[in-house]
């Protein structure tokens, strides 16, 4: 399952796609990748440290992906082995991998340098592990690890994820033990202690990273976006705001299998005597995961929702199997089941195929500023002035970003749909033609000695 997931990603996704947004920043850590973009507040060193063994020494988009599609795969098999033992049907592991690996937002991100896949798989090998039934070493080290792993990726989804592995394994007599506990403990300690100790040498303490990432985010605070994530089943990849975003048909189909065929997997467990409390903890993990992204962050991405979706196909994926073996016996049952995992499969490689074809596209607009401000004469050292997009086309252009506010004099500000900033009202403004997104246009700082009246002419048409 994990190579078909590998071969999947290769198929689908563009080894050469650009480096998005986050990428970039990500990156631009190491120096074949430079000049560095700010990283802050609520960034991490975890997928640097995925992005290493490649990014330090030379810089082809292509052999990143291609180093991490690997990884992805690799993922895939650490975070789903635990649970071979735990669901006693090595093929309902499998079944959920294949899940998980279904979805197109998973394929999609299975080759970025983006720190959710991780995360999930992090969150579902430090589970499994969790309930193995006479835990030795290996156990205790795949707790530590997967959620050294998760915390190290993104702090918040590691103190979602360890909460409910420590009631559970205080609370429940056949998981309680003082090695589970502790193994659960340093998990979250060695991953947050990067963060900890940047906190504390960049930021002031960790109080006030917090709340600087906060702000950065939009300020978290309770909020209900349940609907803004599942109107971004189906994209965008940011939904920043949701307001005027439509949902595909069919992309709502996940939400409604998924609750279904959880409850069928506890429904037929329960049914046949086995036991079911490691399928709840699947649900209490996953749910834990997601909660804070469906009711403390005001904005929605399909891949923050991750972790929780790996969590639940194990459940899910023990109600797939009672279906399939009742389709053995049913004609009717086994047409309607192929119909479903057929359509599920096409709906997801469709969003898959148009998210990858908006983004090369969109990516693209990045080289077509960055020519027009090659012809207006900005050349490395440069800083460029915009709002977020700024950061990507500054880094194709090779240099520096920063937001308007920002004190230091700009080279160029590039715009989309605005009118420049009053201190830059007299600079040439020239609009970037053959755009995907159309509207974009930069403004250049004139050269000492060059704003002619032909500058002046030009900036008026």
């Amino acid at each position: 399952m994990c190579v078909g997931f590998v071969v999947l990603v290769g198929v689908l996704v563009p080894f050469g796609l650009p480096l998005g947004w986050d990428e970039i920043v990500y990156a631009s850590r190491f120096g074949p990748y430079g000049p560095g973009v700010a990283f802050s507040a609520p960034r991490t060193r975890g997928v640097p440290v995925l992005l290493a063994p490649v990014a330090s020494w030379t810089d082809p988009v292509v052999l990143l992906r291609f180093w991490m599609t690997g990884l992805a795969g690799g993922a895939l098999y650490l975070g789903f082995r635990p649970w071979v033992e735990v669901l006693r049907r090595p093929v309902g592991a499998a079944l959920g991998a294949g899940m998980y690996g279904s979805l197109w937002f998973a394929l999609f991100y299975a080759n970025s340098a983006m720190p959710n896949h991780y995360t999930a798989m992090g969150a579902l090998a430090a589970t499994g592990c969790v309930l193995r039934r006479d835990p030795g070493r290996g156990a205790y080290a795949g707790i530590v690890g997967g959620l050294g792993v998760v915390t190290l990726m993104r702090p918040n989804d590691g103190a979602a994820v360890a909460l409910p592995l420590f009631a559970a394994v205080l609370l429940v007599p056949a998981w309680r033990g003082r090695g589970r506990l502790l193994a659960v403990a340093a998990g979250v300690a060695v991953g947050a202690l990067p963060w900890v100790v940047e906190a504390w040498l960049r930021f002031g303490g960790v109080a006030r990273r917090l709340a600087e990432a906060s702000d950065t985010q939009g300020g978290m605070r309770p909020v209900l976006s349940v609907e803004a994530h599942l109107t971004a089943l189906d994209g965008p990849l940011l939904c920043r705001p949701c307001t005027d975003d439509t949902m595909a048909p069919g992309a709502a189909a996940w939400w409604l299998l998924l609750p279904l065929l959880v409850a069928l997997g506890l429904w037929t467990t329960h049914r046949a005597g086995r036991p079911t409390a490691p399928l709840w903890l699947a649900v209490a993990v996953g749910a834990c995961a997601s909660l804070p992204y469906l009711f403390l962050v005001p904005y929605a991405a399909p891949r923050f929702l991750l972790p929780g979706y790996a969590l639940l196909v194990l459940p899910a994926a023990v109600g797939l199997l009672a279906l399939a073996d009742r389709a053995g016996r049913s004609r009717p049952v086994a047409v309607a089941l192929a119909v479903v995992v057929l359509g599920h499969t096409v709906v997801q490689i469709m969003h898959v195929r148009t998210h990858v074809s908006v983004q090369e596209r969109a990516r693209a607009d990045w080289q077509r500023i960055g020519a027009v401000l090659r012809e207006g004469g900005v050349r490395p050292p440069c800083l460029i002035k915009g709002n977020s997009l700024a950061i990507p086309v500054a880094y194709t252009a090779g240099c520096a970003s920063a937001a308007m506010g920002d004190p230091a004099p700009a080279t160029a500000v590039i715009l989309r749909r605005a009118d420049p900033p009053h201190w830059a009202r007299e600079w040439l403004r020239r609009p970037v033609p053959g755009t995907y997104n159309p509207g974009w246009s930069v403004a250049v700082r004139p050269r000492r000695g060059s704003y002619t009246r032909a500058y002046a002419v030009e900036r008026d048409r």
